[in-house]
């Protein structure tokens, strides 16, 4: 082989790996979470699943080049919830700002006859929140946080909280405001009250159901945005 063949085979070789590199960390990582779940499973005797919505990026030569959003969706955690043995405990980890479909999950989780434990490492936010109130115990690290459930509306201004919407809408006459908008306060007020419901049906067993409305009027009614 000539110099310069050399050169081409060991440039197309160092490009080549190059490329994998990346993919073989995401891997990497991908299989280093797999393991810890697995020793979390054989320390507690539990199914350990996780709900972790979070930003990933793949680098090269230590520069991120491309960022996308790992979303483990709901279709995925009710799976794991049908398979998992009835009086087998679950731990669910959860990382999520919300934005998914809540109510399907805490519904299998609240139904499930074994120990559910959500563990909180950083924040479960808004259906996150509402998930963890299906459980039997919540574990946090010291600087992790949960976030108001308050139904969020979809408008031709853009989303808006119910509650803020209702509050709007108390301070104008009926006559003054489009149909539209009357329409949408009557969704906003519905759709308070049925998250309002749903908190109180999943904290009846634990409390009383004066403990539950406390609760489910702090989180839905919009005390914090």
């Amino acid at each position: 082989m000539t110099i310069g063949e050399i050169l081409a085979t060991i440039f197309f070789t160092f490009l080549f790996i190059l490329i994998l590199a990346p993919l073989w960390r995401m891997n990497k990582v991908q299989l280093d979470r797999v393991r810890a779940m697995r020793k979390l499973e054989i320390k507690r005797g539990s199914r350990v699943i996780t709900l972790i919505h979070r930003q990933e990026a793949l680098s090269m030569l230590g520069l991120p080049f491309f960022r996308y959003i790992d979303m483990e969706d709901s279709e995925k955690i009710l799976r794991a919830i049908r398979l998992t043995p009835p009086d087998t405990p679950i731990d669910l980890v959860v990382h999520t700002p919300g934005g998914l479909a809540p109510a399907q999950i805490a519904h299998a989780l609240h139904r499930h006859r074994g120990k559910v434990t959500m563990m909180v490492p950083h924040y479960a936010m808004s259906g996150g929140t509402l998930i963890a109130l299906a459980t039997e115990e919540i574990l946090m690290d010291a600087n992790a946080v949960l976030g108001p459930v308050d139904p969020q509306l979809q408008t031709a201004e853009g989303v808006f909280p119910a509650t803020s919407l209702l509050a709007a809408v108390r301070q104008k006459d009926a006559a003054d405001l489009e149909d539209s908008t009357l329409v949408m306060a009557d969704v906003a007020m519905k759709a308070v009250s049925q998250v309002k419901s749903f908190i109180r049906w999943l904290l009846a067993e634990r409390m009383t159901p004066a403990q539950a409305e406390r609760i489910a009027s702090c989180l839905a009614e919009g005390a914090w945005t």
